[in-house]
């Protein structure tokens, strides 16, 4: 369900909590931090890479129709002499991405009013010793 609170399992953000925003045409789905409260931005994740949990956030005013899956394609600039080639670079955010960022933030934070929920999101995901996750209700 949209709205969904998940926990990241892999990849850079592992533990982290994001909330679900749709699923794409490719069968990936569309998650963001929001960027201003955990510093996630908005990504692509395979299905098998999340734990879905009972906690809801509201979706009203948030607009992701017009994101797909060509919205993260990278530019075919970059050939593989062309990177081993040159000198490291820093990576540049293209302005565009950036600016469909804050939009969808700024429409995410206005529904997230409660602190508590602000700090869960903050909040890293861990298993301790002992704690079996099939036990657990998430």
């Amino acid at each position: 369900q949209p709205g969904t609170v998940l926990i990241l399992l892999a990849g850079r953000f592992r533990g982290r909590r994001v909330v679900f925003l749709k699923q794409l045409e490719s069968g990936l789905l569309l998650v963001t931090g929001p960027y201003a409260v955990n510093g996630v931005p908005m990504r692509r994740v395979n299905q098998r890479y999340v734990i879905g949990t009972s906690t809801k956030v509201p979706l009203t005013g948030v607009d992701v129709s017009k994101i797909d899956d060509a919205f993260f394609a990278r530019d075919a600039k970059a050939t593989k002499k062309a990177v081993l080639a040159d000198a490291p670079t820093a990576t540049v955010v293209d302005p565009a991405r950036k600016a469909v960022q804050t939009t969808v933030d700024a429409a995410l934070s206005k529904n997230i009013t409660d602190p508590m929920m602000t700090a869960y999101l903050k909040a890293k995901f861990s298993l301790k010793n002992g704690e079996k996750p099939h036990t657990m209700k998430f």
